[in-house]
């Protein structure tokens, strides 16, 4: 009896021949994908002969100089000129003197230390600005020597409150999470530097933009997972099952894309892009924002997953690879509910604002939703939450097949004058 129990801790020690050639298949598959990736990438890299002519933000010779705020002004009024639309500046309206306008001294430039009077939004001065703020300020030129230079409001300067967020943001992360965490945000860095200078500047040189999703994506995700959770089987099964939930997140965001008839020129952005950005193709973008926006929420799906799965094999080492996937699946269904309702509300913190106006229109709930800028919205998280649901039994499948093997059940003989099983 003690040699058939050594027998079976050596078993559990050592991958079986279906172990051994379910991880080498999982590991052909990543280096086919990866050396894809490589090759894509080198392809699809665009040159600066193919990007379009950088646009000046400001026409030439307006210039921009800081100031600090000393007095803001009251907000106008707004007052309703019709049935639907609200405006201001009525000739016959009374509003406060210079409302909607800042006094502030200039801090640099040629006029540094006036103070001058500047235009701003309403908005802005509702913003709680307050005096000693710093802001930016519009230069614009005389158009004669005699005459002064004309100055408008441009931004607030945000600089420190950002940077304090963001160095607030590091340190929890670097205390709760440790050399994990800082890792994961090394891996952070990265996917920003892949989106800013390969994923961008491709799909304004007029590259499939899918393809260059999906080749931008991938390398994303070998990066940030290898480099948070370390080289392993249990990190290349979530990476296997993220790349294939990824593959059915952009088929599907293609179809849906011609399928719903979008356009991708929804927004003020699109359009201005069609000024300056001849080669975009804004169907391939739209498809290519699908891709990108399901990155995170992927990448926590498939590694949860693929824990689970591991931790269930050691915690349960007789347990049949077809109970692992059973196990592991009702852990999955839990957490696809939890982060459904992540993937909706993210969205619609977001909108919020949007949502509000369109709920003032007096039309019809179906209309509201075929509008162009909500149907995006839609396909996006309906094609991310399908990619995400999916990522769930692929992963958990990949998991079971390669996880060590079940350890043979071993019974107890029975005592003395008890009936064998």
């Amino acid at each position: 009896m003690s040699h058939g129990h050594g027998h079976g801790s050596h078993a559990a020690h050592s991958a079986a021949p279906s172990d051994r050639r379910a991880r080498a298949v999982l590991m052909l598959f990543l280096a086919l994908v990866a050396v894809g990736t490589l090759s894509g990438l080198a392809a699809l890299w665009p040159s600066a002969d193919d990007l379009p002519d950088r646009v000046a933000y400001a026409a030439e010779g307006v210039t921009f100089v800081d100031a600090e705020v000393t007095v803001v002004e009251e907000a106008c009024p707004v007052i309703v000129v019709g049935p639907d639309m609200p405006q201001t500046g009525e000739a016959d309206q009374e509003f406060p003197e210079n409302c909607n306008s800042l006094v502030a001294a200039v801090a640099s430039g040629p006029e540094e230390g006036q103070e001058l009077r500047v235009q701003a939004e309403a908005g802005v001065v509702r913003s709680g600005l307050e005096p000693g703020d710093d802001i930016s300020l519009m230069r614009f030129p005389p158009a004669a020597e005699a005459e002064a230079p004309v100055y408008a409001f441009s931004h607030v300067h945000r600089g420190t409150p950002l940077v304090a967020m963001t160095v607030l943001f590091v340190v929890v992360v670097a205390v709760v999470a440790r050399l994990r965490g800082i890792l994961a945000l090394v891996g952070l860095g990265f996917a920003a530097a892949i989106v800013w200078w390969f994923v961008l500047p491709g799909l304004l040189a007029g590259e499939n933009g899918i393809a260059v999703a999906v080749v931008g994506s991938v390398l994303i995700m070998y990066v940030v997972l290898y480099l948070a959770h370390g080289p392993s089987v249990r990190t290349s099964t979530a990476l296997a099952g993220t790349l294939l939930a990824l593959a059915v997140t952009a088929a599907l965001g293609a179809w849906a894309v011609g399928a719903v008839r979008l356009s991708g020129l929804s927004n003020e952005d699109g359009e201005f892009l069609q000024l300056y950005a001849d080669n975009l193709d804004f169907r391939a973008l739209l498809t290519a924002g699908i891709i990108i926006a399901g990155l995170g929420v992927l990448n926590d799906v498939t590694i949860t997953q693929a824990s689970a799965v591991f931790e269930l094999r050691a915690a349960a080492p007789t347990m049949t690879r077809r109970e692992l996937f059973g196990s592991g699946m009702r852990i999955g269904r839990d957490h696809i509910a939890s982060t459904i309702y992540t993937i909706v509300f993210a969205y619609a913190g977001t909108a919020l604002g949007l949502l509000l106006l369109l709920s003032l229109y007096d039309r019809p709930l179906g209309d509201v939703l075929s509008s162009d800028i909500l149907s995006e919205e839609i396909v996006r998280t309906l094609a991310s939450a399908i990619g995400l649901v999916a990522s769930v039994p692929i992963t958990t499948a990949i998991a079971a097949a390669t996880v060590t093997a079940p350890e043979p059940v071993v019974r107890e003989p029975a005592a003395a004058g008890e009936p064998s099983a």
